[in-house]
């Protein structure tokens, strides 16, 4: 495939391998709270299956935000930011590709290993699924969330912090219906809660490159 997108994602892949910002930063910081998890809850199992998809998708959310920032930054530092916004590519559409390879070298990993950690914190085999499920539902919101903060912080030095500050309070939708779509003990039946996910991802997908743009042209303005 052939084009400015499908070029601009070649160079989105390129430099996640080269800079190390691919998913094994994530997975890392993500594999770091399941174990660190049992020491601040206690070893209780019981206690930590309750606690499970609640974890499983906070630490989803503070791995994704993990070079979050830097999604427009490095760009508007090195000038490319601006031949971007002069471009006749549309600059929603740049903001969409670049979101969603963040979303397949930085996300993708940590929804593939979450089997493996829900195990680690006592989730029941049968519920695994169903954290899956509710994380591959619901993440994309989260990277379109992040996209827009990252938009807004993109011509701040050292913007992490700031940018997580941002995206923490949109994500709390999703991380409510995750977190009740991957409960076992939910009392709201388990496609209703995926189908509400689905729709906040698209949602979000669908009006995050818009929102993201104009952060960006005013910045740039």
């Amino acid at each position: 495939m052939n084009g400015p997108l499908a070029a601009l994602a070649r160079r989105e892949f390129a430099v996640a391998r080269a800079s190390g910002a691919g998913g094994a930063v994530g997975v890392s910081f993500y594999f770091a709270l399941v174990v660190l998890a049992p020491f601040a809850i206690g070893p209780d199992r019981a206690v930590l299956a309750r606690v499970a998809p609640a974890l499983l998708w906070l630490g989803a959310l503070l791995s994704t935000l993990l070079g979050l920032d830097r999604l427009f930054q490095a760009d508007a530092e090195d000038g490319a930011l601006d031949q971007m916004t002069l471009a006749k590519t549309p600059l929603e559409a740049i903001a969409l590709v670049k979101g969603a390879v963040h979303w397949l070298v930085a996300v993708l990993p940590l929804v593939v290993v979450s089997p493996a950690f829900g195990l680690m914190l006592g989730l029941e085999p049968a519920n695994l699924p169903r954290a899956v499920v509710a994380l591959l539902a619901g993440t994309p919101a989260i990277t379109a969330f992040g996209a827009i903060g990252a938009a807004l912080t993109a011509s701040l030095r050292r913007a992490g912090p700031l940018t997580a500050v941002l995206v923490a309070p949109m994500a709390v939708p999703t991380l409510i219906f995750g977190v009740e779509a991957a409960n076992a003990a939910s009392v709201a039946p388990f496609p209703a809660m995926i189908a509400a996910l689905a729709g906040i991802s698209l949602a979000a997908v669908a009006l995050a490159p818009f929102a993201a743009a104009a952060a960006l042209r005013a910045a740039r303005g």
